[in-house]
């Protein structure tokens, strides 16, 4: 077994894991399995990320419940008799290139069809969550991992955790690895996504680590994941990654506010050309007045005239 060091270093804002990819390695708990070895020629990258207390609750939610129930039982991984981490999705699907897509829910959640997870390991500080398929399709000793962290930070003083990477292992040697952001909550919570996915139009919440990862594209629909606090009555209330001010609703924002332009112009045009009509109508009457006294004048002149002859 190598040996090698795991060091997190907080500095207010900022979280620096060097060589996370390394610890896989390190000895688990008694009560769990000995993780995978580290594959020849395969490693994690590092993941550099800042997060403060004012980011971690801008545009989030807090929902009680996550939605309707899903199909199976959430997937749980526990720690020296303990709960570590607890994981769910509705769906989980994964494709290479433009091949068939490949469906890995029942596998990972189905009771009937139990996923290995004896390879998982937890810490108070890290956690990996190994889910073993074996052979799927094309595919040999095919096994996902999500790399969590767990942070204290002072400017909100709670703990946070977060996941850090996904990395798709297959073909006993390949690694596909991506870099997650923007998937953390507080540890007293849980976190909750409508899709955790690689693709553009799910927001990409998953980034290709690693060129071999840009040949794979990876959705978990409803994910919602707990570590480091889990209790076996099931998730703590769900910090939602939708924001308060979606694409669709600020864009309906800026609408509405171009209209309220718009109309604001047309009022002021309306009330300017009102008025001018009226000024119009004032200068008229006043010229009408005008020439009708001076008609009188000049006729009443004429009329003395006459009489003067």
């Amino acid at each position: 077994m190598t040996d090698c060091t795991c060091s997190i270093h907080t500095k207010k804002k900022k979280i620096a894991f060097d060589n996370f990819s390394t610890c896989m390695t390190l000895q688990p708990p008694s009560s769990m399995a000995d993780p995978l070895p580290a594959d020849s020629g395969a490693t994690s990258p590092v993941n550099e990320r800042a997060i403060s207390a004012v980011d971690v609750t801008k545009g989030r939610k807090l929902l009680q419940t996550a939605g309707a129930a899903l199909p199976f039982p959430p997937l749980q991984v526990s720690a020296n008799g303990r709960p570590c981490v607890m994981f769910q999705a509705r769906k989980l699907a994964l494709r290479y290139e433009r091949r068939k897509q490949v469906d890995l829910t029942e596998r990972a959640f189905s009771p009937r069809k139990s996923v290995d997870t004896s390879q998982s390991l937890c810490r108070h500080d890290m956690a990996t969550l190994v889910m073993t398929f074996g052979d799927v399709d094309d595919l040999r000793g095919l096994s996902i991992r999500m790399h969590l962290s767990n942070t204290f930070y002072e400017s909100s003083g709670q703990w946070w955790f977060s996941v850090d990477s996904v990395s798709l292992l297959y073909n006993s040697s390949q690694e596909a690895v991506f870099n997650a952001s923007e998937v953390y909550a507080p540890s007293s919570s849980s976190y909750h996504c409508s899709h955790v996915s690689s693709l553009e139009r799910h927001s990409a919440l998953l980034r290709p680590g690693s060129d071999r990862a840009r040949r794979w594209t990876l959705t978990f629909t409803d994910f919602q994941i707990q570590a480091f606090n889990v209790t076996s009555g099931g998730f703590s209330p769900a910090s939602d990654c939708a924001a308060f001010l979606t694409p669709a609703i600020l864009m309906g924002l800026v609408t509405s506010l171009i209209l309220l332009l718009v109309l604001a112009y047309a009022m002021h045009l309306l009330v300017h050309l009102n008025r001018i009509e009226n000024e119009r109508e004032r200068k008229a009457h006043a010229r009408y007045l005008y020439d009708h006294e001076q008609l009188e004048r000049c006729c009443a002149e004429n009329a003395d005239d006459k009489e003067a002859s």
